[in-house]
């Protein structure tokens, strides 16, 4: 670790399973871990790591977190700004915008996904499955799907404050004033 490494991350251990190599003489017992590592301002990371020890494989699902994080735009530091739909495999979630005073609801691993990511405020709902790897990639996929007001208006080459409204709309209203 470098000294100027100094962000405090909270991590969260989502899931330990215990998995099977089948070899000549029996059975190989190992563990997978799954943690989500965010600093509670916006950034989050998702992890994965086997090992044949529990606290190896947690240690390495947390390396690999760190490594993967993300930037998710958020909407005055509690909420996610608009709703979005995120699929990965048979996993579909739903995430919707909240009003203050909400809190996190959600279930399972995207529970855990909200609070690393510093998120207040929201309502998701997961169908199509109830398997945690699934969940958090489809919850990730609609992260990226997600986009701020700054960024959609850059795009459009258009400022936030407009009333979106283009200038043959002025016009038409003009007239009917």
């Amino acid at each position: 670790m470098f000294d100027n490494e100094k962000t405090e991350f909270s991590e969260h251990l989502v899931t330990i399973n215990r998995v099977a190599k089948v070899v000549k003489g029996g059975r190989r017992f190992g563990f997978a871990a799954i943690m989500i590592v965010g600093d509670s301002k916006g950034r989050v990371g998702l992890g994965t790591g086997k090992a044949k020890e529990v606290p190896e494989a947690v240690r390495k699902a947390t390396e690999n977190a760190k490594n993967k994080m993300v930037r998710v735009h958020l909407k005055e530091n509690r909420t996610i700004h608009h709703d979005v739909v995120g699929r990965f495999g048979a996993g579909k979630v739903i995430l919707r915008s909240a009003s203050p005073g909400t809190g996190i609801i959600a279930g399972g691993p995207m529970r855990a996904l909200f609070e690393s990511l510093g998120v207040k405020d929201v309502v998701a709902k997961s169908t199509g499955t109830s398997n945690p790897h699934n969940m958090l990639k489809a919850t990730f996929n609609a992260f990226k799907m997600s986009e701020s007001p700054k960024s959609v208006a850059s795009k459009r080459s258009i400022k936030i404050n407009n009333n979106n409204k283009t200038n043959k709309n002025k016009e038409e209203d003009k007239k009917w004033n």
